[in-house]
């Protein structure tokens, strides 16, 4: 199934075979993303919850970047980074039109993640990250489903653009 697009006199498809399963992977990623914050905000009591010896989940509101990076109290400094990442994700969203047909899948992978984050800062002006990787006392950056799928996607182009000559 294609849906055909005139172009100016160019027939581009626009929803192929390969498109559908790149928006599909988007909403999934987002979906999942969505439920996992809903299901620790909504559930969260202010208390850290220990899964095992090695993950707990505890709520914490970033609001920089990956890691807690560049994060400030300043609103403008916020909202001039949330434009940024906005811009980020139309760039994305560009390079994976022109993508290779298992490229765009993992780009898909990133823009979903990114997707779910850029929401978050959007609606709560934060983001909830809530899984806490550790090792006895030593605590890897605390992290949400977005940011896993985000890494994911980046280590499939990463391995991609390593094996797959141009």
């Amino acid at each position: 199934m294609n849906l055909l697009v005139h172009f100016k006199s160019k027939k581009i498809y626009f929803l192929n075979k390969h498109n559908f399963i790149f928006l599909f992977i988007i909403g999934v990623t987002f979906l999942l993303d969505r439920i996992s914050k809903i299901k620790i905000i909504n559930n969260f009591d202010e208390k850290t919850y220990f899964v095992n010896e090695y993950i707990n989940f505890d709520l914490i509101w970033n609001i920089g970047i990956g890691f807690g990076l560049l994060s400030a109290d300043s609103s403008i400094f916020y909202e001039i980074i949330t434009l940024i990442i906005g811009i980020v994700i139309l760039f994305l969203i560009y390079i994976s039109v022109k993508s290779e047909k298992f490229e765009k899948y993992f780009f898909a992978l990133v823009i979903g993640g990114a997707l779910g984050n850029f929401y978050d800062r959007l609606v709560y002006k934060a983001v909830p990250d809530f899984i806490d990787l550790h090792y006895g006392n030593f605590h890897w950056f605390t992290f949400n489903v977005a940011d896993i799928f985000i890494t994911m996607g980046i280590i499939f182009i990463i391995i991609g653009g390593y094996f797959v000559k141009n």
